[in-house]
């Protein structure tokens, strides 16, 4: 991954982010990894936890960012979503799981376009 991809990702999250708190999220966690891969946020909605993957492109070339989570893509989700809540246990206890897909397209001029996708999987 180059530095401008990198950019664009860490941009996109910040932006995701900023979006999920003004709607009442409380962000949990970032970026977070273990040896099977990386959830990019971790949140948390009244009863809910809330694992939202985030992606970000400059066009819809290759179709809108959210077609970029392929079913593959949502099971490896899926499972990274126990590990964490096995990692945080206290946290996760008595909430229920969501997948969320947060989409955001970053025109290279104009504002970005984000789509919030709730309980993709």
């Amino acid at each position: 991954m180059d530095l401008s991809t990198r950019a664009l990702g860490d941009y996109g999250e910040r932006l995701a982010c900023r979006y999920l708190l003004a709607h009442g999220l409380t962000i949990l966690d970032r970026n977070w990894r273990c040896v099977r891969g990386e959830i990019d946020v971790v949140a948390r909605e009244a009863h809910d936890l809330v694992v939202c993957e985030v992606k970000t492109r400059t066009t819809e070339a290759f179709g809108a960012p959210f077609e970029a989570v392929t079913w593959r893509k949502q099971r490896r989700l899926r499972r990274l979503a126990g590990l964490w809540r096995d990692e945080h246990a206290d946290t996760a206890r008595g909430l229920d799981l969501r997948i969320d897909v947060i989409s955001i397209l970053r025109p290279p001029t104009g504002p970005a376009r984000l789509e919030h996708l709730r309980g993709v999987c």
